[in-house]
């Protein structure tokens, strides 16, 4: 059965998620900066990280569980380290803040290793990659999830017992080449993906989600709410597993924001801890001989004739950017089930912010 879609401008949908944000008790800088991640995101074509996330951060509000007032606590500035916990604060203004706080550190000493704990949903982790990229560095980054109930399944695992815990590496842009940008979860698919196919009663990919039983489905009618039923698997088989492992010591462990083993608290709620290690190019050699071989083997990589000459070989970061020029033209798409979603939050929390389709 199909679902209709509305298409609106991202400017709209960023006052509506802003005005939610600060009903809910939200200060205004905070909410700003939020709701244009979210939105941002849905710009970039993760609709997974989107506008869609709203509803639960009303939830988590309401619950108390991201706490409105927080203040960072630096834990650690000694040499390359810095360690900054975010005391269960808004997950993106605490990101900006680490990779400002760490820039710095990167550009005198060559290369720093950063970690945030207990920060709330951090959302497109791309973002911080870019913001980092900006500033001329590359850099690396490793997260985890906690106080949620596991979604992906381990490798010959039956039930889930990881996060989607993403990966992410960026590299600045070089003349003739635009920002390189590796951004992936460690799952098939992200658990916003498979929610945004259950509001479409789209099928996803056979290989990425079980049932409660460990059986291979492709019906996500089970990662629909709050309830979550069965398991995504992990991509690439015990690659994506290793590398979810892997996010679980670099981001849980050395954080101190710990992991998502069950004596941890799992209040339902997204809390975030991440590992980042920013490098200045400078620092490593001719910078000049870096960029041209940055380009030619782009070049390269990309002059392989295709399987399907509908779709070409891509450059890491030119779908996030393709998404960017035609959403940003054509309006961000919302389906009818995410838009009564939205209008029925804003209503609950007493908000007179609505979406209208017309």
């Amino acid at each position: 059965m199909s679902v209709t879609e509305y298409r609106f401008p991202a400017d709209k949908l960023q006052t509506f998620s802003e005005e939610l944000l600060i009903s809910a008790g939200t200060a205004k800088q905070d909410a700003n900066e939020v709701a244009a991640h979210l939105i941002d995101a849905n710009l970039t074509g993760h609709d997974s990280h989107g506008i869609g996330m709203l509803p639960a951060y009303i939830h988590h509000i309401n619950k108390e569980w991201v706490s409105l007032k927080a203040q960072d606590k630096i834990l650690k500035e000694l040499g390359v380290i810095v360690q900054i916990d975010a005391q269960g604060g808004w997950g993106k203004p605490a990101a900006r803040r680490l990779i400002e706080r760490t820039t710095p550190v990167a550009k005198e000493q060559g290369l720093a290793a950063a970690t945030l704990s207990n920060a709330h949903h951090l959302g497109r982790i791309g973002a911080f990659a870019e913001q980092a990229g900006q500033a001329g560095l590359v850099s690396m980054h490793f997260v985890n999830v906690t106080d949620h109930a596991p979604l992906v399944a381990p490798f010959r695992g039956s039930d889930a017992r990881f996060g989607t815990n993403p990966v992410c590496i960026g590299f600045p842009a070089t003349p003739n080449r635009a920002s390189f940008l590796l951004d992936m979860a460690t799952s098939r698919i992200s658990l916003g993906k498979a929610r945004v196919a259950a509001s479409r009663n789209d099928k996803v990919p056979m290989g990425s989600l079980i049932t409660e039983t460990g059986m291979p489905t492709d019906d996500p009618s089970g990662m629909a709410g709050f309830e979550l039923k069965g398991a995504l698997m992990p991509v690439g088989r015990h690659k994506g597993y290793g590398l979810a492992f892997a996010c679980e010591l670099l981001a849980g462990v050395l954080s101190g924001g710990g992991t998502l083993q069950p004596d941890n608290p799992r209040r339902g709620g997204i809390q975030n801890s991440m590992f980042s290690i920013l490098i200045n190019p400078d620092a490593f050699g001719d910078t000049n001989w870096m960029e041209e071989e940055i380009e030619a083997m782009s070049e390269y990589a990309l002059a392989s004739p295709p399987m399907d000459w509908d779709s070409p070989v891509l450059f890491p970061g030119d779908p996030e950017r393709a998404w960017h020029g035609k959403r940003t033209r054509d309006g961000i798409p919302l389906d009818e089930n995410t838009l009564t979603l939205l209008n029925t939050t804003a209503e609950k929390a007493g908000s007179d912010a609505r979406l209208d389709p017309t």
